[in-house]
C-alpha cells in the first residue's frame, strides 16, 4: 500500500510556476451552512480508479457532497494538459461544489534553507492557484522532515506562522497537519504546541480520525480547542483487527465500520461552535477495486447517517 508521500512522489507535473499565470479571480464564495456540518469529498477516496479530475468532480457531484478537497498535483496534471484553471473553476462551480481545502506537500518545515525557501516558493504558488478555484484553504503537513528529527517548536511556530501570513495574502490559509505515522510531526499535541508557538490568531489545525489513533493522540484533545482552531477534519475509521503501530493508511474504513469513538468525535465537533467540514479521505484497496460511484456514495450516507444519530442525540 502507498502513503502519502509515495503517492505524492508519484504524481509527476509541470512546474506550477509556469502553469499560473500573474493574475488570477477568484471563483466562488463559499456556499452558506445549512447545519453544524458540511460533507467532502478527498479525491484519495477514489484514486485508485483513476477517473480523472473532471471525472471525480462529477462523481462527488453526483453522491451529493457540499464539497471537495483536491490533490495539488491533480490539478497540475490537468493544467500541463493544456486546461485552464478558469475552465476548471467553472466546471466545479456548475456542479454545485466548492473546494474547501487542498492537499499539498511543501517542504515549508524543514530546516534546510534552500530546500525550505524552495517550498515556500511552491505553496505560493499553489496558494495562487487555489485562489483562482475559490479555495480558501491549504494543507500544511510536515513534508520533507526526517522520521525522528527533533521539533524546536519555537522555530516550527516561527516557520507557520510564516506561512500564515502569505496565506493571508492569498486568502488561502495554511491548516496544520500531522501525520500519525510520521515519527516527526505525528500527534495533536505536537501540532498544538506549534500552533501556540506560532502566537498567530489564524492559526489552524487539520485533524484526521486515523491520524489521531496511528499517532497516540487520542480524541479528548478535541475538547481542548474552540471552533476556531478546526475547520475540517478527514473522516474515516480503523479496524480493530490490528494492533495501531501495524495499521497504514491503506487501512481506514468507511466511518462507522471500524472501531474509532466517531460519535463522541462528532458531538465535540459539533459542541465547538462553528461549521466543520466532514472530509472522506480513504486509502483503501479493496474499495479501489469497486465502482467509484459507489463507492463515493457509500462514504457520504455513512458519514451523514453518524451525524443524524448524533443531532439527535442517540
Amino acid at each position: 500500500m502507498l502513503n502519502r508521500r509515495e503517492l505524492f512522489k508519484l504524481s509527476g507535473a509541470a512546474s506550477l510556476a509556469a502553469l499560473v499565470p500573474v493574475s488570477f479571480t477568484r471563483a466562488t464564495a463559499p456556499v452558506p451552512a445549512k447545519g453544524p456540518f458540511r460533507f467532502c469529498l478527498n479525491t484519495s477516496t477514489i484514486m485508485g480508479q483513476q477517473p480523472g479530475l473532471i471525472k471525480s468532480i462529477e462523481i462527488a457531484a453526483k453522491a451529493g457532497y457540499d464539497g471537495l478537497e483536491l490533490w495539488v498535483n491533480d490539478i497540475k496534471d490537468y493544467l500541463a494538459k493544456g486546461h485552464t484553471l478558469q475552465s476548471l473553476a467553472d466546471f466545479i462551480k456548475s456542479k454545485g461544489l466548492v473546494v474547501e481545502d487542498a492537499i499539498s506537500f511543501t517542504t515549508w518545515l524543514v530546516d534546510d534553507d534552500a530546500k525550505r525557501q524552495a517550498g515556500l516558493a511552491e505553496l505560493e504558488e499553489e496558494m495562487k492557484m487555489m485562489a483562482a478555484l475559490g479555495c480558501r484553504r491549504i494543507a500544511a503537513p510536515p513534508m520533507g522532515l526526517e522520521e525522528g528529527a527533533v521539533i524546536d517548536y519555537k522555530k516550527a511556530g516561527a516557520r507557520y506562522k510564516e506561512i500564515l501570513a502569505l496565506g493571508r495574502k492569498y486568502k488561502v490559509m495554511p491548516l496544520l497537519e500531522f501525520w500519525g505515522a510520521s515519527g516527526t510531526v505525528y500527534n495533536f499535541g505536537q501540532a498544538l504546541a506549534i500552533a501556540a508557538a506560532a502566537d498567530d490568531p489564524d492559526v489552524k489545525i487539520l485533524p484526521d480520525v486515523y491520524h489521531l489513533f496511528r499517532g497516540g493522540s487520542g480524541f479528548n484533545c478535541l475538547k481542548m480547542v474552540s471552533g476556531k482552531m478546526i475547520d475540517i477534519i478527514h473522516m474515516n475509521d480503523y479496524p480493530a483487527n490490528k494492533s495501531v503501530d501495524q495499521q497504514t493508511d491503506g487501512d481506514r474504513v468507511y466511518p462507522g465500520d471500524g472501531s474509532a469513538p466517531l460519535k463522541q468525535i462528532l458531538a465535540d465537533l459539533a459542541a465547538m461552535g462553528g461549521t466543520k467540514v466532514l472530509s472522506l479521505e480513504l486509502f483503501n484497496e479493496t474499495y479501489w477495486k469497486e465502482d467509484a460511484q459507489l463507492v463515493a456514495s457509500t462514504g457520504l450516507q455513512k458519514m451523514k447517517q453518524l451525524v443524524n444519530e448524533v443531532l439527535a442525540g442517540k
